[in-house]
């Protein structure tokens, strides 16, 4: 068989070319004789080659077309078939060990690392493969409608605006997207390494509202009231403007930097003739700078003009994205972030609540400040409930339940419980029945349990337990552990508010339910420490 040749260039020196077409051959007259540039079939090899090579939906269009000419540049000597494919399936499929192909070109080299992630959670041993260099680039940008860029031009696009919160943002599924997660590692580079919280917070506003694809995410650009960006790779705006959407979209490069996605070759197989003809096949996508321009996508180092609608013509000067254990914990914090609670809010109303905070504030109104600021951060989909507790409270019960456990996608739902955060100082009466309260809250969030939900008890209190007519701690905790189901596991997330709190009994309460005690002992830790408490989901009851 013969090996197709690495490069078709030829060099005429002293003649003059003439091409011609004679019958399904292509001749190429130099120096007074034919010499084949193109064979005939019956020219070329009696067994082809065949080439299988899965490529990121992204990118597929244009590697598809230079394997094309790849393979008539062989003399019919391979036949390359590129499957276009999400690398999260391709990822799965490697990882499983099913996959039927020869080589891969992912969006970014994360996928390597998740796949041997899936590979290990799955007891099989990390698949065989090698990853060669990148193929081509492409930054991560803010993706805007056209019709916004002008308002949105008013003030730097930034990573630094998003962590701040002063920058809609849509981050479409970062499980899927590796954009996205490229968009996540940028962001955590921009947050201060002194405070977690903040890219913790920013997370959780991200996944708010995570739509399931970036097509989807485009879709709701231009149709709010103030403008938003979408979290993505500069080649998918350009490749959406090439479908002629009625709102075009247009790419603001974040103004502190940004990273790329790196789009490497990667060998699957062993076989060592395949490998040869791979080393030229990946050579010829290395020699395709001008196709892959042509789709949106950049030299591997990020060079390169481009002539397309949305986009600049020089690239940001972005540095690849390849620290795939970095994501991969970005990706693990993300899936705790955002799995869908269901949960009790219980809240102290003791008459203690009335009481002057260090800055001049009641506790009741930080309280409800820090709260309502905690409620914009939950998706619709997550469940929530209310109580509130003081002795005596609702007859001889020390709990009255004010809202019950539904979903924050239902408008009047949410509009109840902002109401009753608002009402909240004109309820202030009575002592701290907590300790009771506890017990019967963990206990109604067990009869509806929903296993496909994190269900919690989030308790709020300024002070200790002062119901003497209820049970005692170790009561409390021997009831605990007889509840105790590690198949449905309802931690308790204490907070205690004020230099009166009883953190001793909240360490231990937590400790019997799985769940964590907080301490906010200044009013501006109030908003922190809520944070704290609804993104140390992994650590418990042992965060830091």
């Amino acid at each position: 068989m013969k090996k197709p040749a690495r490069n078709l260039v030829m060099s005429v020196v002293g003649a003059v070319a003439v091409v011609a077409v004679v019958g399904t051959g292509v001749f190429l007259w130099v120096g007074g004789h034919l010499d084949p540039l193109l064979a005939s079939a019956e020219a070329g090899c009696d067994d082809p080659q065949k080439l299988v090579v899965v490529a990121d939906r992204s990118i597929a269009p244009a590697v598809a077309e230079i394997a094309d000419r790849f393979d008539r540049a062989s003399e019919n000597c391979v036949t390359t078939k590129v499957t276009p494919q999400d690398s999260a399936d391709t990822s799965a499929v490697l990882a499983s060990g099913t996959i039927e192909a020869d080589a891969w070109v992912p969006e970014s080299s994360v996928w390597l690392d998740r796949m041997n992630a899936t590979a290990a959670s799955l007891g099989q041993a990390p698949p065989v493969v090698e990853a060669g260099g990148s193929v081509a680039s492409t930054p991560i940008v803010f993706a805007a409608a056209a019709t916004d860029a002008t308002a949105l031009a008013s003030e730097p696009v930034s990573w630094s605006r998003v962590l701040r919160g002063t920058l809609p943002t849509i981050l479409p599924d970062p499980e899927a997207s590796a954009a996205s997660l490229a968009g996540l590692l940028a962001l955590r580079g921009h947050a201060s390494p002194d405070d977690p919280r903040q890219f913790a917070g920013a997370m959780l506003a991200l996944g708010k509202s995570i739509p399931a694809s970036t097509s989807a995410a485009f879709g709701s650009l231009g149709v709010g009231e103030a403008p938003a960006v979408v979290v993505t790779s500069e080649a998918q705006v350009a490749a959406y403007n090439g479908e002629e959407p009625a709102e075009p979209l247009v790419a603001a490069y974040p103004a502190d930097g940004t990273v790329a996605l790196d789009y490497p070759f990667v060998y699957l197989t062993l076989e060592k003739s395949k490998r040869e003809v791979l080393g030229d096949f990946e050579a010829a996508l290395a020699d395709g700078a001008k196709t892959f321009a042509k789709h949106g996508f950049r030299a591997p180092d990020g060079s390169g003009k481009l002539d397309l609608a949305g986009v600049g013509a020089s690239g940001p000067g972005a540095e690849p994205a390849t620290d795939g254990q970095a994501q991969l914990e970005i990706l693990r914090a993300w899936s705790v972030l955002t799995l869908r609670s269901r949960m009790l809010t219980v809240i102290d109303v003791s008459g203690s609540m009335e009481e002057p905070a260090a800055n001049g504030l009641r506790r009741i109104d930080v309280f409800q400040q820090a709260a309502l600021g905690a409620m914009e951060k939950f998706s619709g989909e997550v469940e929530l409930g209310v109580w509130l507790f003081s002795t005596a409270r609702n007859g001889d019960l020390d709990y009255e339940d004010v809202s019950p456990i539904a979903p924050l996608a239902d408008a009047a739902h949410t509009q109840q419980i902002a109401g009753i955060i608002q009402s909240l100082p004109a309820r202030l009466g009575g002592a701290t029945g907590l300790y009771d309260t506890t017990l019967a809250a963990v206990k109604r969030v067990r009869e509806s349990y929903d296993p496909e939900k994190v269900n919690s008890v989030l308790l709020i209190t300024d002070g200790r337990n002062e119901d003497e007519n209820g049970i005692d701690l170790d009561t409390l905790l021997a009831e605990l552990k007889k509840l105790d189901d590690p198949a449905k596991p309802v931690p308790v997330i204490m907070i205690g508010f004020g230099p009166d709190t009883d953190l001793a009994a909240m360490q231990q309460i937590a400790q019997a339910t799985q769940g964590a005690a907080y301490s906010a002992t200044e009013p501006e830790d109030l908003s922190t420490v809520l944070v704290d408490a609804l993104s140390q989901r992994s650590c418990r009851p042992n965060c830091g």
